[in-house]
């Protein structure tokens, strides 16, 4: 069995995307496990990682989601566990998930030293499965570099292997090529791959954004495949929203208060592709009514304005198990610009 630790240097590398890239590339039966899971869904009193459940779904695994993780918060493993006992559960993981696989993939959490403190870092983990490294570096291409020289000097495997670095959403993949990656390869780093940066992939789905922000759906559960492009806060009058120019775009998503019912009925009639309602506040049953007739999704959430724009700033766009063309396009970059051979045998 193939077995690969996956991480990162900075978080919203798109490690869960290369994952699923790879599997879908290599087309082997394939294991999954996120040991410090961070991406938590709290659904029907069961408590699982989005990328678990994620990938549950993209490939018809017969584990639970909930079973692919260790855990969640630092300080419950820091109560619960020691170095001896995480040992333990993740030799269990393995032999649980990992029986009659071809392929199995452990993903780390936010970046290469997440979870150091409770033995489920990279390093611990590439060590305590006896599988190589597979670093997925990303941002301007100056940190890159950056990046992958402060690894190669200064970071010690300390016991674990590395398959090698997978470059991803690079904005000019051949200036890159021509004189980023010459440095990098002369730091003995082996890379695997250099993935250009792809517009279409950045975008999140409406049903991706429930899901992450606990949102409750109050109309058009069945229109949550379409696709946001951009992000209005509707914090200001109607009246000033509709001479702006990003308000008459298409493909956008508003959030405002559930009880501002003239940024709701001038949103509604802009095209928008669903509708965030804040504060926990339900809007007017008449444009409730309204949203249903023009298929627009109204998500109800309890945080305010503010705090939902943070959140989703700070999200990375992963695919849901019904973004097909999406995860096509994902396989598609990852067959053209990874080298699948070396990953392909041990």
């Amino acid at each position: 069995m193939l077995k690969y630790v996956v991480t990162s240097l900075r978080p919203s590398a798109g490690k869960t995307s290369v994952i699923i890239g790879i599997a879908k590339a290599l087309d082997r039966k394939m294991g999954y496990i996120k040991p410090f899971g961070e991406r938590f869904l709290y659904r029907k009193k069961r408590l699982w990682d989005y990328d678990a459940a994620l990938v549950t779904n993209l490939f018809g695994l017969r584990e639970n989601p909930e079973d692919m993780s260790i855990g969640f918060h630092h300080s419950k493993l820091l109560y619960m566990l020691d170095e001896q006992t995480t040992k333990e559960k993740l030799q269990e993981l393995l032999a649980s998930v990992g029986e009659g696989k071809d392929l199995f993939f452990a993903e780390c959490g936010k970046d290469m030293t997440y979870g150091s403190s409770v033995y489920l870092d990279a390093i611990n983990l590439s060590k305590q499965l006896d599988a190589p490294l597979i670093v997925v570096a990303s941002g301007d291409e100056d940190a890159i570099l950056d990046d992958l020289t402060f690894m190669s000097q200064y970071i010690g495997l300390n016991g674990a292997s590395m398959k090698g670095v997978i470059i991803n959403k690079v904005p000019s993949i051949e200036d890159f090529q021509n004189t980023k990656l010459p440095r990098i390869k002369q730091r003995g780093v082996n890379v695997l791959g250099v993935i250009p940066y792809c517009k279409e992939l950045p975008f999140f789905s409406v049903n991706y954004l429930a899901d992450r922000l606990f949102a409750k759906i109050i109309t058009g559960e069945e229109h949550l495949k379409r696709t946001v492009k951009s992000v209005f806060i509707g914090s200001m009058s109607a009246d000033a929203a509709l001479k702006s120019p990003h308000f008459q775009e298409s493909g956008k998503l508003v959030i405002t208060g559930g009880d501002r019912s003239d940024m709701i009925v001038a949103a509604l009639g802009s095209n928008c592709a669903a509708l965030i309602l804040t504060d926990n506040i339900m809007p007017q049953e008449h444009l409730v009514g309204k949203a249903a007739k023009l298929e627009i999704p109204l998500l109800l959430v309890s945080a305010d304005t503010y705090e939902i724009s943070r959140q989703i700033e700070g999200l990375e766009p992963l695919p849901t198990k019904d973004d097909s063309e999406k995860i096509a396009l994902i396989e598609q970059m990852v067959r053209t610009h990874v080298d699948l051979d070396a990953l392909g045998q041990p």
